[in-house]
């Protein structure tokens, strides 16, 4: 057994064999696979962009969201207008409550829990207008129009 120990010492410092040994490695992890070349050059490019859960969302929405549309993301014509959060300690997780729209229409008048706030699937929709401001812009336009009508009078 010390003699089969001896030859592979002798062997390992022969600088021949190990140089060759080497050389053939680093050929061969430098030079890349053509197949693996073309699949990654034809593969699209994924986004990185990590889902988040609606308070995730919420959090960078002025008043953290509420009076805002979201919905999840393979939702077509459903969302939910966010009345009342209440947050824990961490920012990430809580409890949702909000108004239930389907084509821009509410279905119920009331608020109600929303399920599903931890999955990570949320959006903000920005082309859904608040309530508050829509009447705030329809009444500063008449407003307008009755100072434009006063004034070429």
């Amino acid at each position: 057994m010390a003699n089969a120990l001896g030859s592979r010492l002798e062997s390992l410092r022969n600088p021949s064999l190990l140089r060759f040994s080497l050389n053939f490695i680093r050929a061969l992890s430098a030079s890349p696979s053509s197949s693996a070349a073309v699949s990654s050059s034809q593969s699209p490019k994924k986004s990185k962009r990590r889902k988040k859960n609606l308070f995730e969302v919420a959090q960078f929405l002025p008043n953290w969201g509420i009076g805002y549309h979201m919905a999840k993301t393979h939702w077509k014509e459903v969302s939910y207008e966010i009345t009342k959060l209440n947050l824990y300690k961490d920012g990430r997780h809580g409890k949702a409550w909000g108004i239930a729209y389907k084509n821009g229409l509410p279905i119920a008048e009331a608020p109600k829990k929303i399920s599903g706030v931890h999955k990570r699937c949320w959006r903000y929709l920005p082309n859904v207008v608040k309530a508050s401001e829509s009447s705030t812009n329809l009444t500063s336009s008449t407003d307008s129009g009755l100072k434009v009508d006063t004034e070429a009078s």
